[in-house]
């Protein structure tokens, strides 16, 4: 049997077109032994954690089968602090941990790391300027970013870099080690963690 992924995300089509692009270049082999399906609901921070853990409880209850991972995908945005902070707490505090992949202010920020490590707070009205400024010298200087756009993952992956992204990532959440305020952290986004462990699948690991 397949295991099964179930990536939750905040977004109805930026998230998710991202994660779909992300699954076709995932190792070989690896979608014949999970099952990953991305959901974009609408919904945002506690609200969209109350919707995965629906999500999560409809599947098992109609294929009588657990879900084996859950990952939930929201930004900070402009959402009362203590709301943002909660969600994660809330997805951090539960048996067996739910992964929370969150970014502060925004997905994007995910993007623009493909391309340089951003350590000075990045505010959501500043992101298409920013992407546009890192890909039109590579893209064409007619690029023009659009939220939603379905080819996002084969653009980063075409003229971006997902190791330098991690790698980017994890220093600025390093900044931030043990501390809590996580509507505080700005920069800083999570997504990177979710990213390793879809592409750390393998067969071998759905066997053990």
């Amino acid at each position: 049997m397949r295991r099964y992924y179930l990536i939750v995300c905040e977004g109805g089509k930026t998230e998710p077109n991202y994660f779909e692009g992300l699954k076709r270049d995932l190792p070989k082999g690896v979608l014949t032994y999970y099952r990953i399906e991305v959901q974009g609901t609408g919904f945002n921070t506690l609200t969209l954690v109350d919707e995965a853990l629906r999500l999560q409880n409809l599947h098992q209850q109609q294929t009588g089968r657990l879900v084996d991972r859950l990952w939930i995908v929201f930004d900070r945005d402009s959402f009362p602090p203590e709301d943002f902070n909660s969600a994660i707490r809330r997805c951090n505090g539960m048996n067996p941990t739910v992964g929370c992949a969150w970014s502060n202010e925004a997905f994007e920020l995910w993007y623009l790391l493909h391309f340089h490590y951003y350590n000075n707070p990045v505010m959501r009205t500043d992101f298409k300027a920013l992407i546009e400024e890192n890909l039109r010298p590579l893209a064409g200087t007619s690029y023009e970013y659009r939220k939603n756009h379905p080819d996002m993952y084969s653009l980063l992956k075409r003229y971006g870099s997902r190791e330098n992204a991690i790698r980017h990532a994890r220093q600025l959440h390093a900044l931030y080690s043990r501390r809590q305020d996580y509507a505080n952290h700005n920069p800083c986004t999570t997504v990177y963690m979710l990213v390793e462990e879809l592409f750390e699948l393998d067969e071998e690991s759905v066997r053990k």
